[in-house]
């Protein structure tokens, strides 16, 4: 019945995005919603090693930065269709995602943030110094001409970007229900009793990482025709990689639908803080709100619920 009504859910989202696409001609809007729709995806696959599995990860924005220059160089040197160089970023960082996760899962706590975090400073030297990508100087993407059934290329973005948002949320949804998920689940409460009872922690820490790193690849991969003009600063920013962490935090990281709610609700507010007062103040907004969620709710919204549907059953009770 719940995956019934998920999948209708799915089906009715979907639906109501491309009606939007027919309804409104205010391109702001979609631009907004893209925006929030990238940070679904972000949260979504931090999540599933950061919160399922338990391995802090800072350098998300490492692999969501190598998945736009992967578009961009597939792009400048074959002019690959925008559909081929999604499936070539998720592949592409996945593996790396992989490599990584071999490299540094046999570390834990901080020790292993911080080699995510030199992981991500590594790709982006590389891309620094890559000037068939436009090296530190940066490189403009000219969009393509082709809008299907769309009005303009914005709106095939948005339309595209709202699938990739679904079936990054129904991947989560899988994991977590799976026995992968509660392979994860058994790494994050105790890794040495998971180990003790025959669970393949290495193994599992690894797919992990693989799904985290395709993810974030193709979140980034329509990254460069969305703003034109690409350079490593705005790739491998700050605030995307505090976004990835903060999204999940803030919504609930046990859960699937944690991320997505977290997502949803930071991206609305970023997204009217930057329309209302400016873009500069972003980052600032973030870390408030994440500080007074580590601090007040460590559980993030989805626990605040629990615990008021608690106390409330015991006080009726």
């Amino acid at each position: 019945m719940k995956s019934k009504l998920f999948w209708l859910s799915v089906v009715l989202v979907f639906v109501l995005g491309f009606a939007f696409t027919k309804l409104s001609d205010n391109e702001f809007y979609f631009f907004a919603i893209y925006t929030i729709l990238q940070g679904v995806i972000m949260a979504v696959a931090w999540n599933i090693l950061g919160g399922f599995t338990g391995y802090v990860n800072f350098g998300s924005a490492g692999f969501f930065a190598v998945g736009v220059y992967t578009s961009v160089s597939l792009n400048k040197a074959f002019g690959l269709p925008l559909p081929a160089t999604l499936i070539v970023a998720g592949i592409i960082c996945g593996l790396l995602g992989l490599a990584a996760g071999y490299l540094t899962l046999r570390l834990k706590g901080v020790y292993f943030a911080i080699a995510t975090l030199a992981t991500a400073l590594v790709f982006e030297t590389v891309v620094n110094n890559w000037h068939f990508v436009g090296g530190a100087a940066g490189i403009f993407i000219q969009p393509p001409q082709y809008f299907f059934i769309f009005d303009n290329f914005i709106e095939l973005l948005f339309m595209l970007m709202l699938f990739l948002a679904i079936v990054a949320t129904a991947v989560s949804r899988y994991v977590s229900s799976s026995r992968l998920g509660m392979g994860l689940t058994a790494i994050r409460d105790d890794e040495t009793a998971a180990e003790c009872m025959g669970v393949p922690t290495l193994r599992l820490k690894l797919i992990s990482t693989t799904l985290m790193g395709a993810l974030m690849g193709v979140a980034g991969a329509p990254y460069p025709f969305f703003v034109s003009f690409v350079e490593p600063v705005s790739a491998f920013s700050l605030l995307i990689a505090v976004n990835a962490i903060a999204m999940p935090i803030i919504g609930g990281t046990l859960v699937w639908y944690g991320p997505v709610i977290g997502a949803l609700i930071l991206g609305v507010v970023l997204e009217t803080a930057t329309v209302t007062i400016s873009s500069e103040l972003n980052l600032l907004i973030v870390g408030i709100v994440l500080v007074a969620f580590i601090t007040l709710a460590p559980k993030g919204i989805v626990g605040l619920v629990e615990d008021f549907r608690k106390k409330k059953g015991a006080t009726n009770g």
